[in-house]
């Protein structure tokens, strides 16, 4: 779906955001406090009162905005709002300025959002009419890249496989002019990427690397890079039930970066823009990898196959090493990668890895001003040796499950020693329950904050 505001002709109803301690002040001016007062209407966070004209029509409406310290603890309130209007078109009158009203308009642009490919489903009624300060075109292309991730993530795997994904990344290069090049099946093997090939030669769709480029040449090289799972059974470690339920979005590390990579292209920026997916299934055959098996990979160090369900940074490992051989100013890396950082952080904040301090600070400043939670894990060195086995290289699960999402990065960073920065998302790419502008299901983390992190390094 296409996100939209309603049109700027529309006789829109007025909304009002109230402050619990400006309530008197706004009733005195509308000369409703009898009408406050009889719905006992205080103002509190997320509180609707509608205000009828003589006819019995809405004249008004007055929104409960708290208390700032309330309002911290969520984000994109006016999603929630949104939900609880009647049918018809507002537009945000008084209460809010600046990044504040932006957030407002994005929440309820955000929360128009519907995965009906499957089930018909009723669409949002009540609509926003735009204010004229707001950049719309902003906000629209941020919601687009929103929901092209959700879509790629809620669609199943036998709709989303490697395939379907390979066609997904293309048509969106197609739409921006792009260049593409696809690496498939034993063509992996000729191009030296042996462990994408070997995670996926197992599944009937073949193992793929796909890669796009973008903008002009002269500019500052951003590659993004993302995990491409469309489906993990564990492989020959299979999963239990209980694990595998939510695989389709294991490829929510793919989704990201197109989400992201959307933005881009839509606002112009002036980078050199790279994508590139790895795109498999983790199957079980007869010609699965095993748990002891030894790989080499693109960068030629060896690695021991200790897990095969910890089968996405290996795939990421060669998507990496050939990201780092162009030498690109940022790397970004975004992987639905462990349950270790769920654990630490839970669901609704990924953790990011980075060496770079200053870096770190504008993707945390980026997080609070974009309502995009983010919290950065470190690439704690004294780990190394647990990545490091006695037969190979590397070690692909480090035994004694400590630690799990800070192993996992620093498995990636072996692949990355040429690109001035790099940093490395964990997420979760999944809202386990509807909350203010985000529905159940696939989850688009992190591209919003590095879309203003991007945006500020290269204006």
């Amino acid at each position: 779906m296409i996100p939209e505001f309603a049109k700027k002709s529309d006789t829109a109803i007025p909304i009002h955001i109230v402050e619990t301690d400006k309530l008197m002040s706004i009733s005195a001016k509308l000369n409703i406090e009898d009408w406050v007062k009889a719905n006992q209407f205080d103002a509190s966070l997320g509180q609707v009162l509608i205000i009828p004209d003589n006819n019995g029509s809405i004249a008004s409406v007055l929104v409960g905005w708290g208390t700032k310290s309330k309002r911290s603890r969520g984000r994109f309130h006016m999603g929630a709002i949104a939900l609880k209007l009647p049918k018809g078109t507002y537009e945000i009158l008084s209460g809010l300025s600046g990044k504040d009203l932006e957030n407002a308009h994005l929440a309820w642009i955000l929360s128009t959002y519907c995965f009906d490919r499957y089930k018909k489903k009723s669409v949002l009624s009540a609509k926003l009419k735009a204010s004229k300060e707001i950049n719309t075109t902003r906000i629209l292309i941020e919601a687009e890249g929103d929901f092209i991730t959700r879509d790629l993530v809620n669609t199943p795997t036998n709709d989303m496989g490697p395939d379907a994904l390979e066609k997904a990344f293309c048509n969106l290069a197609l739409k921006h002019n792009a260049y593409t090049q696809v690496i498939k099946g034993d063509d992996l093997l000729k191009q030296n990427f042996p462990m994408i090939h070997a995670v996926g030669r197992a599944s009937d769709q073949e193992p793929r690397l796909l890669d796009m480029k973008w903008g002009d040449k002269n500019n500052p090289k951003v590659t993004l890079v993302g995990k491409g799972v469309c489906f993990d059974t564990g492989g020959l470690n299979i999963k239990p039930t209980s694990s595998m339920g939510l695989m389709k979005k294991d490829m929510g590390g793919a989704a990201t970066v197109l989400g992201l990579a959307h933005m881009i292209m839509s606002l112009n920026l002036n980078v050199n823009l790279r994508v590139i997916i790895p795109a498999v299934e983790n199957s079980i055959s007869s010609n699965s990898f095993r748990p002891q098996d030894i790989l080499i990979s693109r960068k030629g160090m060896s690695v021991e196959i200790n897990h095969t369900d910890a089968e996405g940074r290996l795939v990421l490992a060669d998507a990496l090493c050939l990201a780092d051989e162009d030498y690109p100013d940022l790397l970004i890396c975004n992987a639905t990668l462990t349950g270790a950082a769920r654990v630490a952080l839970g669901p609704d904040m990924p953790p990011f890895f980075t060496d770079d301090e200053e870096l770190a600070i504008q993707i945390q400043k980026a997080s609070l001003e974009k309502n995009d939670p983010l919290w950065r894990l470190p690439f704690w060195n004294p780990y190394e040796d647990l990545i490091e086995p006695d037969v190979a290289d590397l070690d692909n699960a480090p035994k004694g499950g400590f630690a799990g999402a800070i192993t996992a990065a620093l498995f990636l960073r072996r692949f990355v020693d040429k690109s001035k920065y790099f940093v490395h998302f964990d997420l979760f790419a999944w809202s386990q329950i509807s909350k203010p502008s985000q529905s159940k299901g696939g989850a688009c983390q992190s591209a919003r904050a590095m879309l203003s992190v991007i945006e500020k390094r290269y204006e």
